[in-house]
């Protein structure tokens, strides 16, 4: 099974591996492709204005931009994104207290679709960066650039698995399956949840690292905790699960 999941705005600082280099990503054929939005991104820092800055982090505060000004991209110290990345549904997930074999089902199964980096393995090294959702360098969006240069790798990357998208919406502009696929949507009285569903998606990766599915089947018998399913919706090639938030 193959998922992909969305970053967080909020970082660690961890320092545990050197910094960027060729080898630091997944589809290494493509990392003169993803240097040129690293280098965009890194010329942007050292000559764009505060108001450019704050749009750039979605921050009011010039103060608080210091931080990812300062030390330049490619000297930076990394670790892996899964460990980089500390918002709602990675605190849920809580990879540190994970045993070896879920950790690695993450590791290697695991996409991440990031603002500045693209497509990256949960084990890829990264820095610690800040990229607003939808922000563009200067008119150039990341986005769009690699949806048009990284898609046909990552449906070689899926293959034949079984593929869950845990995405939030707005990562489809990345990249869209051309192969049957999950979601799932989360009620709470028969009402969506919205911000608190980041949370039931880093439950749910959580359980599928543990018990490690290898196709839909497999992931129908999984009893995520606090949750039922109550149906599923086929349209074309999405398949949509859609679990009520019990108590």
């Amino acid at each position: 099974m193959k998922i992909l999941f969305s970053p967080s705005e909020t970082k660690t600082l961890f320092r545990k591996t050197p910094p960027l280099h060729s080898d630091s990503f997944i589809f290494p054929d493509l990392y003169k492709r993803r240097l040129e939005v690293l280098e965009r991104y890194q010329s942007l820092l050292k000559t764009a204005n505060e108001a450019s800055l704050r749009s750039l982090f979605g921050l009011k505060d010039i103060s608080l931009c210091k931080e990812w000004t300062q030390t330049p991209l490619f000297e930076a110290p990394t670790c892996k994104a899964i460990e980089r990345y500390s918002g709602v549904a990675y605190d849920y997930l809580d990879y540190a207290s994970l045993n070896p074999s879920s950790q690695t089902f993450l590791d290697q199964n695991v996409m991440i679709f990031s603002n500045l980096f693209g497509p990256i393995l949960a084990q890829d090294e990264i820095p610690n960066y800040r990229v607003h959702q939808g922000a563009s360098l200067e008119g150039f969006k990341p986005e769009t650039f690699y949806h048009s240069f990284f898609s046909q790798a990552i449906d070689d990357w899926i293959a034949n698995e079984t593929l869950l998208d845990l995405r939030a919406g707005f990562y489809e502009k990345f990249y869209m399956p051309q192969k049957p696929y999950i979601t799932m949507k989360f009620l709470k009285g028969g009402k969506v949840v919205s911000h608190f569903a980041k949370a039931y998606r880093g439950k749910v990766l959580r359980q599928i690292a543990c018990e490690q599915p290898v196709d839909d089947a497999a992931l129908q018998t999984i009893a995520f905790e606090h949750l039922r399913i109550v149906e599923i919706h086929r349209k074309k090639l999405k398949h949509e699960y859609v679990y009520e938030i019990i108590d």
